[in-house]
């Protein structure tokens, strides 16, 4: 069982950044792979960008070049900077664990662990 809690969200003008963390508990986070997600009301849950337990990342091309997972294994924490921030990424943003961990799915239904969310608003 892995509990993850986010963290980091709030309001930031466009053309801003915030850095989101997420904290996950238990001693085998590096044999995850991890993502992010992002949801507005009435939308799907979208991809935003995974690392594997190799550190291979994948990003959607939404965010290519203004977003960048990370993780530190060491502080069991997986991070997303985000730059350059357009109202467009306004949404409630999850981190998820994925027990293949040599994986960077962009399909929520492949992870096995979810975080209760944190709102991002990017104001015009």
């Amino acid at each position: 069982q892995v509990q993850l809690v986010e963290s980091g969200g709030g309001l930031v003008q466009a053309g801003g950044s915030l850095r989101l963390s997420c904290a996950a508990s238990g001693r085998t986070f590096s044999r995850y792979a991890m993502g992010w997600f992002r949801q507005v009301p009435g939308k799907e849950r979208e991809f935003v960008a995974a690392i594997s337990s190799g550190d291979t990342t994948r990003h959607a091309d939404s965010v290519k070049g203004r977003f960048t997972i990370s993780r530190d294994n060491a502080k069991n924490t997986v991070y997303l900077q985000m730059n350059s921030l357009k109202p467009e990424d306004t949404a409630v943003y999850y981190c998820a664990a994925d027990r293949n961990q040599w994986a960077t799915s962009e399909i929520p239904a492949l992870y096995d662990y979810w975080g209760q969310g944190t709102q991002v608003t990017v104001s015009s």
